[in-house]
């Protein structure tokens, strides 16, 4: 398999609420040793259950290209109507399944995969919102790297995919754990919930090395 859309390695800052996470981690890394797999949890998981913040707060960023949230103006129209539009990919016709692909000694690399099992074609086209948890029960959220999101379609049992990439914890320390991620697709409110599949992230003071991004979701082909 092979993605039709090229992830760049472009980095930003991660944000203020990270950065506290890091520093807290400095003193507490050791805590919780019970390491997460990467099996996922169903789509009906609930967003506050998860502690989701990455939805609302990417909503408001930019309504046009689809991140997941509750408050976006996502394109509602149906599939069947006069103008001949395909439905949004919903939650309850996708398949969500995370994977660590890294192979930087610096970056890593995580794919998100949605599959489309709803019977029939569907659109997906924009950002994901994605919220990472930490062992220590702290939640973060990553943000967009700001490349252009281009609209798909995604026939009965095609995919897409986007990616995360974090840096590598190649310290020697414990680093920061992450243990779930709780996904929502473009146009979206109902989450899933995922099992962080890599690796640890570097304790820094925000300024070098604590950077983190999202991809736009793209169309997976054979």
């Amino acid at each position: 398999m092979r993605t039709t859309f090229h992830s760049r390695k472009r980095t930003a800052t991660i944000g203020a609420a990270l950065t506290a996470v890091l520093t807290l981690a400095l003193t507490a890394c050791n805590g919780d040793d019970n390491a997460s797999g990467s099996t996922q949890a169903g789509p009906g998981a609930s967003a506050n259950e998860a502690g989701s913040t990455g939805g609302a707060d990417q909503a408001d960023q930019s309504a046009d290209t689809g991140t997941g949230g509750s408050d976006q103006g996502a394109d509602t129209s149906t599939g069947d109507d006069s103008d001949g539009k395909v439905d949004m990919c919903r939650s309850g016709v996708l398949d969500a399944t995370a994977a660590d692909g890294t192979t930087d000694e610096t970056e890593g690399v995580v794919t998100v995969t949605f599959k489309n099992f709803g019977g029939s074609e569907c659109r997906i086209s924009g950002f994901p919102g994605v919220d990472l948890k930490t062992s220590l029960g702290d939640t973060f959220s990553v943000d967009r790297n700001g490349e252009q999101a281009v609209p798909q379609i995604l026939k009965e049992g095609e995919t897409a995919a986007f990616h995360i990439t974090f840096p590598v914890n190649n310290t020697g320390g414990t680093g920061v754990r992450l243990t779930d991620m709780v996904v929502t697709p473009p146009n979206e409110v109902e989450p899933f919930t995922l099992k962080w599949p890599a690796g640890t992230l570097a304790v820094t003071d925000g300024e070098d090395g604590g950077k983190m991004e999202v991809s736009p979701v793209g169309k997976v082909s054979d």
